[in-house]
């Protein structure tokens, strides 16, 4: 796969991912009844619900930020991939396994948006820079 090829995959899906993710974080920060209703329903207090739509928008900046942040980048994609495994296990434990097919998908989105962000910028081990001369 080519770099043009990796890097359209890789916008795609953050782009989707990020329509998806600050529109859920917007519903949770203006009090959207649907999805408050479904987050009060698996058990989360509204507290919590303030904090995941600050969080959400938050991540969703730095997810669409070209070649900046990089570092903070992995924190997001992993915040992401928490958020959505434990939408996943909650949505299984009280409404059932039908309740998951979003939860699914968007863990498809993220998965293969991660891969093509590794492919995009490649980790790398400095030896200098861990103290390790």
């Amino acid at each position: 796969m080519n770099l043009k090829t990796s890097k359209a995959i890789y916008w795609t899906g953050a782009v989707l991912i990020s329509l998806w993710f600050g529109a859920s974080g917007i519903f949770e920060l203006t009090g959207n009844p649907v999805v408050w209703g479904i987050t009060r329903q698996l058990g989360y207090p509204p507290h919590f619900i303030y904090i995941l739509g600050v969080a959400k928008l938050s991540g969703v900046a730095v997810l669409l930020l070209p070649n900046r942040l990089l570092r903070l980048k992995e924190w997001v994609f992993a915040g992401i991939f928490f958020d959505i495994l434990f939408a996943f296990c909650s949505k299984v434990a009280v409404l059932g396994f039908a309740a998951t097919v979003d939860a699914i998908i968007a863990l498809g989105i993220i998965s293969v948006t991660y891969v093509m962000y590794r492919k995009l910028y490649p980790a790398s081990f400095h030896r200098e820079a861990a103290g390790l001369s």
